[in-house]
């Protein structure tokens, strides 16, 4: 019988297991500040999509003035734009027209009066979305609601507090 000397390769379970664990620690510390990265980002970009709703409402009102601001967001959207009209205004993207855009779910309207004299625009966080919700009227000024919850109407979004 011959002695043969084993050559150590490779790593030891020990050493694999010890790597592991490292990286584990590592995921741990990031996923949280990943998580939240992704939550700051869908309400920077909820407070754009507003934003545009702002301006496409005012641009609606300048266009179609006997009907004064858009009775709903689809009516800011649309597909056929040759040539655009008060159903299909082609002022928005289609994504942000269908109501869901950036974990935030929006929601516009006129006051119903003829000509609409106000509008209220709404984006509320889906789960895991966002942590705040906001809205805006016809004055341009975006509020929001650090609890996250639907803003009723137009009276309950001019009581927040403004976004700076």
């Amino acid at each position: 019988m011959k002695i043969r000397k084993r050559n150590q390769q490779g790593f030891s379970l020990i050493e694999l297991l010890i790597v592991v664990a490292i990286i584990l620690i590592i995921a741990a510390i990031a996923i949280p500040n990943l998580l939240q990265a992704r939550v700051a980002a869908n309400e920077a970009s909820a407070v754009n999509s507003l934003r545009t709703v702002n301006t496409a409402m005012i641009t609606y009102n300048s266009n179609y003035p006997a009907v004064g601001f858009a009775p709903t967001l689809a009516a800011l959207g649309g597909i056929i734009c040759a040539p655009p009209d008060q159903t299909s205004a082609c002022l928005i993207d289609n994504l942000l027209a269908s109501g869901t855009k950036s974990g935030y779910t929006f929601n516009s309207a006129g006051n119903g009066n003829t000509p609409a004299d106000q509008y209220f625009a709404a984006g509320l966080p889906n789960s895991g979305g966002g942590n705040r919700s906001f809205c805006s009227t016809e004055d341009g000024t975006i509020h929001f609601d650090p609890t996250g919850i639907a803003i009723a109407d137009h009276d309950s979004c001019i009581t927040l507090t403004p976004l700076q």
